[in-house]
């Protein structure tokens, strides 16, 4: 009933309204962003509570956001998208702007293509979609498995199963691979993801990625990690875009990766903070630090298991404990998909269930291989345009 009343009170107000869209500039903060529309800083984030203060730093460059403009050409409306989840809404009534978290009303179509290789995965699916989001999600799920260098030739085909999302009839976030084949010098290789969100080969094998220790033994998760949660006493909507692991004052904090320190330093309320940078645009981030182990600073080269703090409770904090954060290319993402644990084994009916779906996937591959299924190309919104209740209301369907 909540998430209804969010969008028809949007929709209401956006009646015959003039809506914008546009993408957040690069190295714009949301400070800066709203000086340069001269919107009230009190209001809008001093006035914020220290959660809300955090999530506004998480605005990612490229992102559309949508602006409502008054008829003297001031802001009306403002839907600020802070991760696939959750948006900030600025507006203005009765003389006075108000900010607020909302759920991000989106829709989800699963699409499909199959592409012959001229000359990389990587280029053609360029090529064919101009999304950098695809050939990032394919290449991803591959590349500890296959040789794409060596063993691709021209001619081979590949094939992608995938979910996309769409917010006001614009793709939005990144789609999410669900099954994909690849002919490699005419042999075939799949890939599943299955029921547990782990993709696995067509022998039913766990496909490893890149894998994370746990910073600390011992712990418990005091706060799990999430986008999107509806607050019981606060009642609003809150993001906790890490995990929180409580443990004794002093325990030491190893680096969850090998990987380069970028920060390593004070950082208002993260307290006593480092970053650090791995591969394939990951970056760990851990907070309320004790203290940095000696030698530890800005720009070291840490090992996986390397001991590189000690457990405290500086910056916001009511207990020792350490905030742990995982991100992939800045968007923030749970570290426990891909913390290292002992490998699953499926067996008995989760086997069955895979081989299940392992097949109906299948199916589908080899029916977009027999129709050579072209991507099609979706047209985007234009930049500025009227939406009246009746469309907005379409667009919001699940």
């Amino acid at each position: 009933m909540l998430r209804l009343f969010f969008i028809i009170s949007l929709c209401v107000s956006l009646f015959g309204a003039e809506v914008e869209q546009k993408r957040w500039p690069k190295d714009k903060t949301y400070l800066g962003f709203l000086q340069d529309h001269h919107l009230p800083l009190r209001d809008l984030y001093y006035n914020l509570d220290k959660d809300d203060q955090i999530l506004t730093q998480e605005m990612v460059p490229g992102i559309h956001y949508s602006v409502v403009k008054k008829e003297d050409g001031t802001v009306d409306q403002l839907l600020l998208p802070l991760n696939d989840e959750l948006q900030i809404h600025i507006y203005f009534d009765n003389g006075k702007y108000f900010f607020e978290i909302i759920p991000i009303i989106k829709t989800k179509k699963t699409e499909a293509f199959m592409l012959h290789i001229t000359s990389s995965p990587h280029y053609n699916i360029i090529k064919e979609t101009h999304s950098v989001k695809l050939a990032k999600i394919f290449i991803s799920a591959f590349q500890n498995s296959l040789d794409f260098k060596n063993n691709i030739r021209k001619g081979d085909r590949l094939v992608m199963i995938y979910d996309q999302f769409y917010r006001l009839g614009n793709e939005f976030s990144m789609p999410i691979l669900k099954a994909a084949m690849i002919e490699m010098q005419g042999k075939k290789h799949f890939i599943y993801l299955n029921y547990d969100n782990e993709y696995y080969n067509e022998n039913g094998t766990k496909v490893q990625g890149f894998l994370l220790n746990m910073p600390v033994h011992g712990a418990r998760i005091s706060s799990p990690f999430t986008k999107r949660r509806w607050h019981p006493i606060l009642k609003r909507w809150k993001a906790h875009l890490g995990v929180d692991l409580a443990i004794r004052r002093g325990t030491p904090v190893h680096a969850a990766g090998s990987g380069r320190i970028i920060y390593a330093a004070r950082a208002g309320s993260y307290g006593n903070l480092i970053k650090i940078q791995h591969s394939d645009g990951y970056e760990t981030r851990y907070a309320h630090l004790k203290s940095f182990r000696r030698g530890i600073r800005r720009g070291k080269y840490v090992k996986k298991g390397e001991v590189i703090a000690y457990v405290g409770t500086t910056g916001r904090s009511t207990g020792p404990h350490l905030h742990f954060e995982l991100r992939k290319n800045g968007e923030a993402i749970d570290p426990f998909k891909i913390v290292q644990v002992t490998k699953k084994r499926l067996r008995g009916r989760k086997k069955a269930k895979f081989l299940e779906l392992r097949d109906k996937y299948n199916k589908e591959i080899y029916y977009h291989l027999n129709h050579q299924t072209k991507f099609i190309k979706k047209a985007k919104m234009p930049r500025k345009c009227y939406f009246s209740k009746f469309t907005l209301l379409d667009e919001s369907k699940e």
